[in-house]
C-alpha cells in the first residue's frame, strides 16, 4: 500500500508542474481515485491534448564554423595571427577546425610516443583569436604558468586544455537520456538536463586538480568543447560558453589507416555529440596520399572503411536510445580534412587552366567529383562549389607552386584540391566556401560556414523535465 501510495505521489508530481490552470485541475482530478491508474490510463492523460502537459519540437538555427588545414608537420610560432584563418569574427556559434601533420610523420611520432606540445600550441593561439577581446593581456599570463611566454611545457593534451575550458567545476555529462519513466510516458528518449556532468578525459569542462580554473572563465566568450590528437591529425571544439549545457553524448573515436594499414599517420578522428535533440559528427582524416592513377581508389577504400568501421561507443542509462553510433545514423554530418584526391591531368595542362581561371575545367577532371558522380564514394553527401585555386602544393613561404622554380622542380606536384569539406544530412546549409592565403604551410587552409537547424525541445513538459531529476 505504502508502494502505491508512493508511485501515486510520484506520477503526480510530473502532472502539478507548472502549466494552465485547465492541466493543473485535470491532473488532481485524475488522480482522486484511492486505486493506482493503469498504464494505458496513465498513458492517455499524457497524451489528451491541451488539457495535460504538452510537448512541442521546435528548429532554431546555428552558425557553425569549419576548417581544415594541412600545417606541413611545421610547429606553430608563438606570433602566428591566426586572425585570416578564423575571420569570422566571432559570429558563429561553433567552431570546428581540423588539422593535419601537426609533427612530422616521422618514425619517432608514428610508431614511438605522440608529441602532444603542437597540438598545445595550436589551441593556445585558437584561443588567443576567438577570445582576444575577452582575455586581453590575461590569456598569455594564463598559459605563461604552464611554460614560456605563450606556450607549454611538455604535458598530456588532456592537462594543456584544462586551460581554455569554461566550466572548471564540472564535465559534459556522458548520457542524460530520460529515466524510464520518462521514457515510457513522453515519447522522448532524450531531455537534454543542461547541468550536467561527462566522465571522458578530452572533453569540456573537467575539474582541474587544484579545484581551480588556469583562466577567469567568466570573461571567455568560446570554451574548448573537445580535442583530440592522432599522430599528425588533430580536431578542435569551440563552442559559445552558453551553449555548451546543451551538449551531451559527447564522443571519440580514432581509426588509423596509415602504415601497414593500421597506424596513426593516416586515418580519422571522429567527434559525436548531441546539441539539444540533434545529433552531430565531425569527421577530420586524412587519407591516403600518392598521385598515380589509381591512387584514388585507395582513398575510397579509406573513406568506406572508415565509414563502416567508426562505431562509437554506447554510454546511454537506458535500454532503447536515439543516440547514434554510426556515422551515418546522426542527423547532421560535416566530413574535413586533407582527402588527398588529385586532379587528373598533367602539370602542365593543369598550370594552363590555372592561369585562365578555368576551375570548371580542372573541376571537370577532380578526382573527388569523378568518384562522387560515378557513385564509387561519398553517395549522398554534399560539397560547395569551388571557386578558388588548388590548395596543394605550395613552395613553402611563397605563393608558388612547387616546381615552378628549378629549385622546387623535384618536388613538383600537380596541383590539386587537397582540402576539402563535405556534408550530410538535413538541416545543413552552406554560407561559405573558401580558402586563406597564408605561406605557412605547403596547403592552404580552407573554410565553410554554415547554418544548421537544431532541434530543441520547448513545452511545459520538456522543459520542466530536462532539468528536474525525478
Amino acid at each position: 500500500m505504502k508502494q502505491d501510495m508512493k508511485n501515486q505521489n510520484l506520477i503526480r508530481k510530473i502532472f502539478t508542474m507548472k502549466g494552465g490552470k485547465n492541466g493543473n485541475r485535470q491532473s488532481e482530478e485524475s488522480f482522486d481515485s484511492s486505486g493506482a491508474r493503469s498504464d494505458s490510463a496513465i498513458q492517455s492523460l499524457f497524451f489528451r491534448g491541451t488539457t495535460g502537459p504538452t510537448l512541442s519540437q521546435n528548429f532554431q538555427s546555428f552558425r557553425v564554423f569549419v576548417a581544415t588545414w594541412n600545417v606541413g608537420g611545421k610547429s606553430p610560432p608563438s606570433d602566428l595571427n591566426l586572425d585570416d584563418i578564423l575571420p569570422d569574427h566571432n559570429q558563429s556559434d561553433i567552431y570546428v577546425l581540423g588539422f593535419q601533420e601537426i609533427v612530422p610523420l616521422n618514425a619517432g611520432n608514428v610508431l614511438v610516443i605522440e608529441d602532444n606540445e603542437p597540438a598545445g600550441k595550436w589551441l593556445a593561439l585558437i584561443n588567443q583569436s576567438l577570445n582576444k577581446q575577452q582575455t586581453a593581456g590575461r590569456g598569455i599570463k594564463s598559459t605563461a604558468s604552464l611554460g614560456g611566454p605563450l606556450f607549454f611545457q611538455r604535458q598530456s593534451l588532456r592537462k594543456i586544455s584544462e586551460a581554455f575550458r569554461t566550466e572548471s567545476k564540472r564535465r559534459l555529462k556522458s548520457c542524460n537520456c530520460a529515466s524510464e519513466l520518462e521514457k515510457k510516458y513522453s515519447k522522448e528518449f532524450c531531455c537534454p538536463r543542461p547541468q550536467s556532468n561527462i566522465n571522458e578525459g578530452e572533453l569540456s569542462s573537467e575539474e582541474d586538480e587544484d579545484g581551480s580554473s588556469n583562466i577567469s572563465t567568466n570573461q571567455m566568450k568560446y570554451g574548448l568543447v573537445a580535442s583530440k590528437q592522432m599522430v599528425g591529425i588533430f580536431v578542435t571544439i569551440w563552442m559559445r560558453r552558453e551553449l555548451i549545457q546543451h551538449v551531451s553524448h559527447l564522443r571519440i573515436f580514432c581509426f588509423s589507416r596509415g602504415i601497414m594499414g593500421c597506424l596513426g599517420n593516416k586515418g580519422c578522428i571522429a567527434v559525436s555529440m548531441c546539441f539539444h535533440q540533434t545529433s552531430f559528427c565531425f569527421v577530420c582524416s586524412h587519407l591516403a596520399s600518392g598521385e598515380k592513377e589509381g591512387d584514388e581508389l585507395r582513398r575510397n577504400s579509406n573513406v568506406l572503411e572508415i565509414l563502416r568501421n567508426t562505431q562509437f561507443p554506447r554510454i546511454c542509462r537506458t535500454s532503447q536510445t536515439r543516440v547514434p553510433e554510426k556515422i551515418l545514423k546522426h542527423d547532421r554530418v560535416i566530413w574535413l580534412g586533407d582527402l588527398n584526391y588529385r586532379i587528373a591531368l598533367s602539370y602542365l595542362e593543369t598550370i594552363n587552366f590555372m592561369q585562365q581561371n578555368n576551375w570548371d575545367a580542372l573541376l571537370h577532371k577532380d578526382q573527388l567529383k569523378i568518384e562522387r558522380d560515378a557513385g564509387r564514394v561519398f553517395k549522398g553527401w554534399e560539397e560547395g562549389k569551388i571557386f578558388f585555386a588548388p590548395t596543394y602544393k605550395y613552395s613553402f613561404n611563397s605563393d608558388s607552386y612547387a616546381g615552378e622554380t628549378i629549385e622546387t622542380k623535384n618536388k613538383r606536384r600537380t596541383p590539386a584540391w587537397c582540402d576539402r569539406i563535405l556534408w550530410h544530412g538535413n538541416g545543413i546549409h552552406q554560407l561559405h566556401y573558401i580558402r586563406v592565403e597564408t605561406r605557412f604551410s605547403d596547403h592552404r587552409p580552407v573554410y565553410a560556414t554554415f547554418i544548421v537547424d537544431v532541434e530543441v525541445t520547448e513545452g511545459r513538459f520538456g522543459r520542466k523535465l530536462s532539468g528536474t531529476n525525478i
